[in-house]
């Protein structure tokens, strides 16, 4: 899958993620989490994972985000979206939620969910953008400062 970066005539390539992006990808994770996953943890998702998918945006061989779910049963679970502070700001986040919730409803999915910090809301604008809906709150959820979790869920049948 290829996507054109809005206002640019440089090229963004969606594509599944390889064990050799795992170093890209951790520059992306640190820079935008407080608490970020490990290279291992990446590499055990991406070798031992059976439920996990992983996909890279690349622009000239470079990874700039990136964006996982976890395939359980009926649904997709998203497990984390990231786009390279950089890049932020032209929908790149937006076009790796579409290429998981396609990866879904090719395999006939239907529902997929996500847990989002409660002061994430420019996150949140994007969930409910292609049809996620706050149904709870996971207290104490994020261990770095013990914020709070908005879950979201989507009907993908409903969804843009």
């Amino acid at each position: 899958m290829s996507v054109r970066e809005p206002s640019s005539n440089d090229q963004i390539t969606i594509r599944r993620m390889l064990l050799a992006d795992v170093d890209q990808v951790m520059e992306v994770e640190r820079k935008s989490f407080t608490a970020p996953w490990s290279r291992q943890a990446f590499l055990a998702e991406l070798a031992d994972n059976q439920l996990a998918r992983y996909i890279v945006a690349t622009k000239d061989d470079r990874v700039i985000g990136y964006a996982g779910i976890w395939l359980i049963v009926d649904e997709g679970h998203v497990t984390n979206i990231a786009v390279h502070p950089d890049f932020r700001g032209r929908r790149l986040g937006e076009m790796l939620l579409r290429a998981l919730m396609a990866e879904c409803m090719q395999r006939g999915i239907r529902r997929m969910t996500l847990e989002v910090r409660v002061s994430n809301t420019v996150a949140q604008n994007l969930y409910r953008k292609l049809g996620f809906v706050g149904v709870g709150e996971r207290k104490g959820y994020y261990t770095d400062n013990n914020e709070d979790a908005l879950i979201m869920w989507a009907d993908l049948g409903a969804s843009v």
